[in-house]
């Protein structure tokens, strides 16, 4: 239905089409939690079918660059992550034509310092400008000292994706830069959106569309339905603040290059078919309840460590509000803070796929982590609770290096250092190797600790598929703390 919606799209503009694909087009964890059944990898496998037609450009904003922000779901800066988009598309077979650096301010030396370096790498590297009163000040951006100051990138198919790491990145000023430098070139060429979120035709407080609120709760995102829409139709549609502050400009710059506007509403800029497909709306609607609290969670954790303000976790706590849940409606919430109560000391918790609940605490040889992790492994394998998977002289070694020649203060083995343990045990011990084969089936489990994890314990279950959270508590009072 997706594909046959886009090819639609680009037979109604019949020349250039350019396609602003929002959200993650690898990795779209938020998509496939909230939408069960929605893989990760879904849009790009619908672009595979028309890929010979394809171009990607990749648009980063200058400000995530000078920021260094970061990916929370893979842990990695907006600037590596363009990196890493270059190279799956082309493993997938799908053609990069450029990157696009936008909003770059006078004295950006962030920007100019990652041109250099993707040049280097034969990168093609554009550079889009910010421009005073976007997005209200339409006769500005549609003047030479508008979008005519932006580089015209050069682009050889007729379907031009245009894309980026996360929101915010400029993509659909790309898009409208673009058709603005085509007109002047004799060039015909259109717009289109595909927003994964939020879905337009769910009702504005369906919870898959406060989830998305709730996703996007540091960049100010509004949910809200769609006026342009409403007055043009007489229907509700929902859509999102950017994009209906934006449709102005985008009308008109349809109406002076073309002498009109295909569009009535940013809603019929979409091309999203995802609200059609849902096969049962109660999941998804779970789903969703769930991804507002490992939001919230995941908000206070980032206020804690970075000293914030808690507008972020207000923000949410508002939409938990709405949706009428609690922290404590997360399964895993409560049987960690009873054990961390009782153990007076970091407690965690992981749900199985069957809904059983498995605990684990801090002792002086696992962290709680650790700990949470071989149980649930043992629980997976039908394995007594009581049995040894990991046998001294394993251990202790670990802790003789890691406390005699690694300078570390604590013994406690990591996650990392557990499982390495875990398969050198199963070469000789038979319930390490049953408890090594469940490892698959912790992905899209939920757990949650008692304090904030550490980069090494929380990549580990990044990496397990484990969707982990975790109260915003350091397990030390200590002011310099080891990311």
């Amino acid at each position: 239905m997706q594909s046959e919606h886009i090819n639609a799209r680009r037979a109604q503009f019949g020349g250039k089409l350019y396609l602003e694909f929002g959200g993650k087009l690898f990795d779209d964890f938020h998509a496939s939690r909230v939408l069960p059944g929605f893989t990760p990898d879904n849009k790009i496998e619908m672009l595979m079918t028309i890929a010979d037609e394809v171009e990607i450009v990749i648009a980063v904003s200058a400000k995530d660059l000078a920021s260094s922000k970061v990916r929370a779901d893979l842990g990695i800066s907006y600037e590596a992550d363009v990196l890493r988009l270059v190279d799956e598309f082309r493993a997938k077979g799908l053609f990069v034509g450029s990157v696009v650096i936008t909003q770059i301010g006078d004295g950006d030396r962030a920007s100019t310092a990652f041109k250099r370096k993707l040049e280097r790498l034969g990168l093609k590297v554009y550079r889009h400008h910010l421009i005073k009163g976007y997005p209200n000040d339409v006769r500005m951006i549609l003047s030479d000292q508008g979008f005519g100051r932006n580089d015209y990138i050069e682009t050889t198919r007729d379907v031009v994706v245009v894309t980026g790491p996360g929101p915010g990145s400029g993509k659909m000023a790309t898009c409208l830069s673009q058709m603005f430098h085509d007109h002047a070139r004799g060039i015909n060429s259109g717009y289109a959106k595909y927003e994964t979120f939020p879905i337009w035709n769910l009702p504005l407080n369906h919870p898959v569309n406060i989830a998305y609120e709730a996703a996007t709760a540091d960049l100010d995102d509004v949910n809200m339905i769609d006026p342009f829409h409403l007055a043009a139709y007489g229907e509700q549609a929902v859509n999102y603040n950017r994009d209906v502050e934006v449709f102005p400009v985008l009308n008109r710059l349809f109406e002076e290059l073309t002498g009109s506007s295909p569009y009535r509403s940013p809603t019929d800029m979409g091309v999203n078919m995802a609200g059609h497909c849902i096969s049962d709306d109660e999941a998804c609607r779970e789903a969703s309840r769930q991804e507002v609290l490992r939001r919230h969670f995941k908000a206070l954790v980032t206020e804690r460590r970075e000293g914030l303000d808690p507008d972020a976790s207000d923000r949410i706590a508002l939409l938990m509000g709405q949706l009428g849940i609690a922290q404590t409606d997360r399964p895993v919430v409560q049987p960690t803070r009873d054990l961390a109560k009782s153990s007076r000391g970091p407690a965690a918790a992981i749900e199985l796929p069957d809904g059983t609940i498995v605990t684990g605490r801090t002792s002086a040889l696992l962290g709680a982590s650790s700990a949470v992790l071989l149980n649930a492994l043992k629980a997976l394998a039908n394995l007594d609770d009581a049995e040894a998977l990991l046998a001294p002289e394993t251990i202790e070694p670990i802790q003789t290096l890691k406390t005699s020649h690694l300078g570390s203060r604590n013994p406690r083995l990591h996650t990392d250092e557990v499982l390495i343990a875990l398969a050198v045990g199963a070469t000789t011990n038979a319930a390490a190797r049953a408890a090594l084969d469940q490892l698959p089936r912790l992905h899209g489990c939920e757990a949650h600790t008692s304090v904030i994890l550490g980069s090494v314990d929380e990549g580990i279950f990044r990496s397990l598929g484990v969707n982990v959270t975790s109260e915003p508590e350091y397990q030390t009072q200590n002011l310099y703390r080891k990311r």
